[in-house]
Parts: structure tokens; C-alpha cells; sequence
């Protein structure tokens, strides 16, 4: 790095960046990293068009996998992990056709966030809208299975929050039955829960109205809890502080934080709400705790060196994922409060950017603000696959994915889905 110059790799020499017309000069380091990243892409996508991924570990493939889980060499949880990674390794990119009842509003507008209900069978959509705000959606995904590649879109105009800094399925009569949904309606935020049967095919008329909406301060993230002890209950993370709500009754409990609370989840053995803050801290509420002035509410405490932007817990509740925006991702062991595991390559600067681990098939996956989506083995933090955005990087073109083994239902199809601008994508296991 020479001040006032500029390196070319291809002549191999630096060259001055002089100022154009008016002190003006289009060459700026920005642009020329922009440039050496867009040629890094386009080449990685090449590489992956021309040919089935290799496996990252040395000697991994299917036939050693099989010979060995044969003689008893692997136990059926560990070749149906490397079986996955195999799998992971091999997934082919195919666009997916959008249909909608409304013609003209399919596949026009920019995805923004996009969630799948635990049994992945519907993906709940935010797509950014042209003259400012959002448009919502649910996309049934049982499409999938069948040759063309479709899914089904459903619009919901209803909803009146012109921007969403975070949603939840929420599970109040039957599972995934709602959508918790935080954002902004104008000023101050709004936090409200919808049915998900207000985006359906039926008559409109038939629909349920808005279950509960409420006006609150800027709200950055929220969760739903499944533990029967705080049963009906929903988080919001606002600006120093946490909200609890009960749908049923409408009692909301106030937990002060000290700072914005950007990721939450709720433990379902225990009635405890685990929170990530801008301050780098992580740490737990019992919310069958009483309101009391002066009360610290924090009991287990973790903390990062930068702002934590994604919180998940794994199956059995001992371990915590958390990521940063220094672009860290820690595996943390809540017996001991101590970090067990690190997940390199993550890349992050300011984005609340989400974690997604699938535990059945071993995988953790994260989409940095380079718009690369990465895949790690959970087991030993082995970074399995890096896949380019099939759409040049940019503040706006960061994609949003979600991987299973079975979209679509039990019987559906493994892969990722990735949304990235306009497009729906299908990653296949291959």
C-alpha cells in the first residue's frame, strides 16, 4: 500500500493515481478492489460451471465412505455427516421459476429476508418495494419435488410496517401457525403478529385480522418461545432493553439492557431468553423472574470484541453459536462460559447478518457482506464450500438462503435456497 499509487498484478508495476478533469479521477482503490473481487467471482462461478465440486478433506469420497461404514469402521452418525458434506460439495445451481396469483407483481421486486418454517415446508418472504417499504409473501415450496422447479407465491398488502429489521414463525394454535414481525411502520417501530393464513388463495374476506400490533421504539431483532412454562410469549430486542409479551393475556415484562439487543433465541427446555448485543455482550434472562427496580436480570454472561448479529443454540442446550460484525463466528460451552471453536472465513463490517446450523446433517452456513455463502462442518469447523452470488456483490445484493435436508416437507428435496435481487435460486443435492 503506496500512498498516492496503485498496484496492477497483471503489468506487475505500481502506477500513480492521478486526479482527473476538476480533481476528479475514477480510479479510487474502491473501485479497484470492487474490480479484483467482481474478477474473483465471475471466475469462481466459471470453475463451478465446468465442473462437480471436489471434496475440501483429502481421500473423502463415496465408495471409501461406504467400504468403511461396511467393516464397522464409522458409526451411522458420522458417515451420514461426511455423507452430507459429500453432498454439500456437489450441488449444482438451477434458477426456480416463481408463480403467483397476481401475474405482475411475481419475481419483480428485490428479495430482502427470507425464513422457511421449522418443517420447511413454506418460506416466509420480505421483498423490498420500489417506491420505499416492504412486501411480504409466503412461498410454498412443495414445488420442488417435480421437474420444473416451481414454487407458489402468495401476497399480503395488509401489513402496514414499511421496513423489517427481523422476523420469527411464531407457533400459537398449531405449529408455525404466525409470523412475528418487527420493524418500522413510520415512527416509532411497530411489532406485530400475523396469521400466516392472511397469505393464502382464499377469498380476502374469510381472512383473520392482525393478532396483536403494538407501537415500540427501533426494534432490531425478536423471538418466539416454545417452553410450555412461558407459554404464548414473544421477545422484542429493542434499543437498552427486552420486551416480553403474552399474546393471550397482553402482560409484557421489561427487562433493561444497557444496550441494543441485535439477536435473540429462547432455550424450549428452559423458559430463558438468550440475547446478543451491540456491545459485543451475550447473556441469558429467566423470564419467570418478577419485575424488580435495581434487579441485575443477567445470568450467564459471554462477551465479543465487536457487536453479535446472530445467536443459535444448538439441540441440547449446552452450546451457543454466536456471530460478530468483526466477522467472527464462536462456538461457546454455556457450562463453562469458554469458547470451544472458531469458524474462519466469515466475512462481516456492519451487517446484522444471520447464522443458520443444521445440526442433522453436521453443517453450519453464513452469507458474508462479500455476498459469498459459506459452509462449515459443525464437527471440527472445517470450511467445506464457498459459493459466489450468481449476482455481482453490492450493499444491496447480499443473499439470503436457507439449507435442508428436506424442503419442501419430509419428502421434499435436500439442498440450498438462495434469494439473491429478483431471483430464486435451488442449490441440489447432486
Amino acid at each position: 500500500e503506496l500512498p498516492g499509487f496503485y498496484y496492477d498484478p497483471e503489468k506487475n508495476r505500481y502506477f500513480r493515481l492521478l486526479p482527473g478533469h476538476n480533481n476528479y479521477n475514477p480510479l479510487t482503490k474502491e473501485s479497484i478492489q470492487y474490480k479484483a473481487m467482481e474478477c474473483k467471482r465471475l471466475r469462481l462461478l466459471e470453475e463451478e460451471e465446468k465442473q462437480k465440486k471436489k471434496t475440501t478433506r483429502p481421500g473423502l469420497n463415496s465408495s471409501m465412505l461406504l467400504q468403511k461404514r461396511q467393516l464397522g469402521l464409522l458409526s451411522s452418525t458420522s458417515y451420514c455427516r461426511l455423507v452430507h458434506e459429500l453432498k454439500v460439495n456437489c450441488m449444482q445451481r438451477r434458477k426456480i421459476e416463481i408463480h403467483s396469483p397476481d401475474s405482475s407483481v411475481a419475481g419483480t421486486n428485490n428479495f430482502k429476508i427470507i425464513v422457511a418454517d421449522v418443517a420447511c415446508e413454506r418460506i416466509f418472504t420480505v421483498n423490498d418495494v420500489e417506491h420505499g417499504g416492504c412486501k411480504y409473501g409466503i412461498i410454498n415450496l412443495s414445488g420442488l419435488g417435480k421437474e420444473s422447479l416451481t414454487v407458489k407465491m402468495y401476497d399480503n398488502l395488509y401489513f402496514r410496517n414499511r421496513k423489517v429489521n427481523s422476523v420469527c414463525w411464531a407457533s400459537l394454535t398449531h405449529p408455525d401457525s404466525h409470523l412475528c414481525l418487527m420493524g418500522i411502520a413510520e415512527t416509532p417501530g411497530c411489532a406485530s403478529l400475523l396469521p400466516a393464513s392472511l397469505f393464502s388463495s382464499t377469498n380476502p374476506g374469510d381472512r383473520p385480522g392482525m393478532l396483536c400490533s403494538f407501537n415500540i421504539s427501533t426494534a432490531w431483532s425478536c423471538a418466539w418461545c416454545l417452553n410450555p412454562q412461558a407459554d404464548n410469549c414473544f421477545s422484542t430486542g429493542l434499543t437498552r432493553r427486552v420486551l416480553v409479551t403474552n399474546v393471550v393475556t397482553g402482560h409484557r415484562q421489561t427487562f433493561g439492557t444497557g444496550s441494543d439487543v441485535l439477536a435473540q433465541q429462547f432455550a424450549t427446555q428452559t423458559p430463558v431468553l438468550y440475547n446478543g448485543c451491540r456491545s459485543g455482550e451475550i447473556f441469558s434472562i429467566d423470564v419467570r423472574q418478577r419485575n424488580r427496580k435495581g434487579q441485575s436480570w443477567k445470568a450467564i454472561r459471554l462477551f465479543h470484541d465487536s457487536a453479535v448479529t446472530s445467536i443459535r443454540l444448538l439441540k441440547a442446550e449446552h452450546y451457543l453459536m454466536a456471530a460478530d460484525m468483526a466477522g467472527k463466528i464462536k462456538l461457546w460451552d454455556l457450562r463453562t462460559a469458554k469458547c470451544v471453536k472458531q469458524y474462519k472465513g466469515h466475512h462481516n463490517e456492519y451487517a446484522i447478518l444471520p447464522l443458520h446450523v443444521n445440526e442433522e446433517e453436521g453443517l453450519l452456513t453464513a452469507v458474508g457482506q462479500d455476498c459469498y455463502t459459506r459452509i462449515w462442518s459443525l464437527q471440527d469447523a472445517h470450511l467445506l464450500r464457498t459459493i459466489p452470488s450468481p449476482h455481482p456483490s453490492s450493499k444491496d445484493a447480499i443473499p439470503s438462503v436457507v439449507l435442508s435436508s428436506r424442503l419442501g416437507g419430509n419428502r421434499g428435496v435436500p439442498g440450498l435456497l438462495m434469494a439473491v435481487k429478483q431471483d430464486l435460486y435451488h442449490f441440489s443435492y447432486n
